[in-house]
């Protein structure tokens, strides 16, 4: 690699909607002492791609152009002094996951080696990208909730990335877990060993029809007033309640609130730690990832409207 090497990226050059994102080619340098090349096959997307240009953080110009993607996966190409990522040593020809990571939306990129996992065999490239930062996250949820082998757990949103991440990693941990989401989803839940319900008026009463016994935990990835209201019916030990997406109801509420919210618990650790994890449960077959559609990278702004109808089932993954 040299370094007139180039990759095309998108970045935000403004804020707004998904019209903001612009395709551009820009220069690449050679990695660096603690760096690799990666060339790109896939790029998971994540709601928080968009919030990062929605305004939802301000509007600073000096913010822009806004380099957008946590996570992807690809082959590394080159690799400076001193490659030794979580895993090991790192070479050519590698296939890595990326995350997390900056400017995931490329077709080549530089990371350091901190970054860099093995991609699972047993998945695809589309769906290694898609793989860290649900995983992740359910993981991180899992843990601050105590959940383990003979525990009940409510899985609110069971359907989207992280939920189907928590459903199976609470599956493998031993826990039965009750998994909220449209009917149109079910089938596929009870082949991850789910017990589906669907919500809606009537969930509470469902649920406790479903465990009688009642419920140790419950895990919201959804953000709804539902999810955090049933939860606080079901279970008594609000420590063993967590969002990752209703936080002033949560924060009111006295619930776990992860992520990067302020106030909120990032779980920073626990989800470097979760990564290996995650690839040897997937390695194993124990682990999943759903990917509900593919885009070209250059048709990055119809991935965004398509994240932000809520309605996906698994992940969108950009194809460079």
């Amino acid at each position: 690699m040299t370094s007139t090497d180039s990759t095309t990226t998108v970045v935000a050059t403004a804020f707004g909607g998904p019209e903001a994102l612009s395709v551009v080619d820009r220069a690449i340098a050679a990695p660096g002492a603690g760096q690799v090349s990666v060339a790109v096959r896939a790029v998971g997307t994540n709601p928080i791609d968009c919030k990062l240009y929605s305004g939802a953080f301000g509007h600073d110009p000096g913010q822009l152009p806004i380099a957008l993607g946590s996570e992807a996966a690809g082959v590394v190409t080159a690799v400076g002094d001193g490659a030794e990522g979580p895993a090991g040593p790192i070479h050519p020809g590698d296939e890595v996951v990326l995350y997390p990571i900056e400017g995931a939306y490329a077709s080549q990129v530089v990371v350091p080696v901190s970054s860099v996992v093995p991609k699972p065999s047993t998945l695809t490239f589309e769906q290694a990208s898609g793989l860290m930062l649900t995983g992740s996250t359910a993981v991180h949820a899992l843990t601050v909730t105590g959940v383990g082998a003979g525990d009940t757990v409510v899985v609110h949103g069971a359907s989207g990335g992280v939920g189907l991440m928590a459903v199976q990693l609470a599956v493998d941990a031993g826990a039965r877990v009750i998994a909220t989401a449209g009917k149109s989803r079910h089938d596929y839940l009870r082949t991850l060993g789910a017990e589906p319900v669907a919500y809606g008026d009537g969930l509470i009463e469902r649920i406790r029809a479903l465990a009688p016994d009642g419920v140790d935990a419950a895990i919201d990835a959804v953000g709804t007033d539902e999810a955090i209201d049933t939860s606080i019916a079901l279970v008594a030990d609000r420590n063993r309640i967590a969002t990752i997406a209703g936080f002033q109801r949560g924060f009111e509420l006295g619930i776990k609130v992860l992520g990067g919210v302020p106030g909120g618990d990032p779980g920073t650790e626990v989800r470097a730690a979760a990564r290996l994890e995650l690839v040897r449960l997937a390695e194993a077959g124990k682990l999943k990832v759903l990917v509900a559609d593919t885009y070209p990278l250059a048709e990055a702004a119809a991935a965004h409207r398509a994240l932000a109808s809520g309605h996906t089932h698994g992940k969108i993954v950009l194809i460079p």
